[in-house]
């Protein structure tokens, strides 16, 4: 009697490779992934059970201004460049985020919106939560190295997947409804509970792994977002695009008792938009950009932040060309590329959203666990039939 993978191979053999090699070739970075994945699914609602130093007394008087907090901030993290500024609400402290791509460095100082008075210094890539990232994105080996093996490895899953549907695939219709559930008795052995296991749990979980590895492929690859975002019609440049301030400074656009043009922002933007959550200010990197800032109008949610440019100089509002700026302008190529990262950890669809990515990140990593273990039986199998 031939056994359950012989019949694989004999009723698709060319799918059956291709899913065996790429599963034997990627396994590892599978199960790591998904596994690290699962872990920051979570991050914001376990970072919230011991982040009280973020909450402040409310009292009645103005809050510091940007360049007031980046120049406190800059004393305790001295020569490293200052992302942004982050106001929340009135009782939250201001967060001065510090950012460098290479060599990495991403840090935050806290402090009191009212009185400066220094808070607590946080480095976002240390703790548990920064281990996580590091092995999320590149297996904690050095970037260069272990981020090309992640790319990879996750583009390839894709072909996995697909190959994994198509070997699931029954040939006769009668047969599909007993490849939808797992029927085990007292006397099936282990091996048919892993393939049951690898198969129909695999199936069942395929098109939220491929949604995972698809919304992955699209932040790690640039080739794969650009043919991603044009296929779905977009028009615009498919990058974030900071415009060009005038050179020349003139009088500010906007009445204000504040000196430093920059500081006018936060007063304005939260008059003119009193509804949003947080406001995050990045200063211009040279005498030539802008100033943009980040207005958060969901709480954990990234794709609806609307990107607002400033002149530096006037502080009239500019228009930028990428897909990145208000997001009643967005069309829908950019709201499909907005949402992508919302979709890859499961916020989009709020705590049920972040449940299913969960669960479904931790099923996928059994998968290369059980296929394994699967290819170890059948090469155990053939040994034993060859004298």
């Amino acid at each position: 009697m031939r056994t359950l993978l012989n019949y694989i191979v004999l009723r698709n053999s060319k799918a059956f490779a291709l899913h065996k090699y790429i599963g034997l070739i990627t396994g590892v970075v599978v199960f790591i992934v998904s596994i690290t994945g699962a872990c920051w699914v979570f991050k914001e609602e376990v970072e919230g059970f011991y982040n009280e130093f973020k909450t402040v007394e409310v009292i009645q008087k103005e809050r510091i201004t940007a360049t007031q907090a980046k120049d406190i901030a800059e004393s305790y993290i001295p020569d490293q460049p200052v992302h942004g500024v982050i106001y929340g609400a009135d009782d939250e402290a201001l967060e001065v985020v510090f950012y460098r791509e290479n060599p990495e460095f991403y840090q935050s100082v806290f402090l009191n919106p009212y009185s400066g008075d220094f808070i607590k210094r946080v480095n976002h890539f240390g703790g548990f939560f920064g281990f996580v990232l590091r092995g999320h994105m590149y297996l904690w080996l050095p970037n260069s190295i272990g981020a090309l093996v992640v790319e990879v490895s996750i583009f390839l899953f894709l072909i996995m997947v697909i190959t994994g549907i198509i070997l699931w695939w029954p040939k006769k219709r009668k047969n599909l409804k007993s490849s939808l559930k797992i029927s085990w008795k007292s006397t099936t052995r282990w091996r048919r509970k892993n393939y049951d296991l690898h198969k129909i749990v695999g199936f069942y979980s395929s098109i939220l792994a491929f949604v995972f590895g698809f919304t992955g492929s699209v932040i790690a690859l640039g080739w794969f977002y650009f043919i991603y975002y044009t296929g779905m019609g977009g028009e615009k440049l498919p990058m974030f695009v900071i415009p060009n301030s005038e050179k020349i400074a003139v009088e500010s656009v906007l009445d204000s008792h504040i000196d430093n043009p920059i500081d006018n922002l936060i007063p304005f933007l939260e008059k003119d938009d009193p509804k949003a959550k947080s406001f995050e200010l990045h200063f211009p990197d040279n005498d030539s950009t802008s100033i943009y800032v980040e207005v958060v109008q969901t709480e954990g949610l990234t794709y609806n932040i609307d990107y607002r440019f400033f002149d530096q100089n006037t502080l009239e509002e500019q228009f930028t060309y990428g897909i990145y700026g208000s997001y009643k302008h967005a069309d829908f190529a950019d709201k499909a590329i907005r949402m992508n990262y919302d979709i890859h950890i499961g916020a989009i669809g709020g705590l049920p959203g972040k449940i299913i990515a969960f669960l479904a990140s931790l099923v996928t990593a059994t998968l290369p666990v059980t296929g394994i273990v699967m290819w170890f039986g059948r090469r155990k199998k053939t040994k034993k039939a060859r004298p």
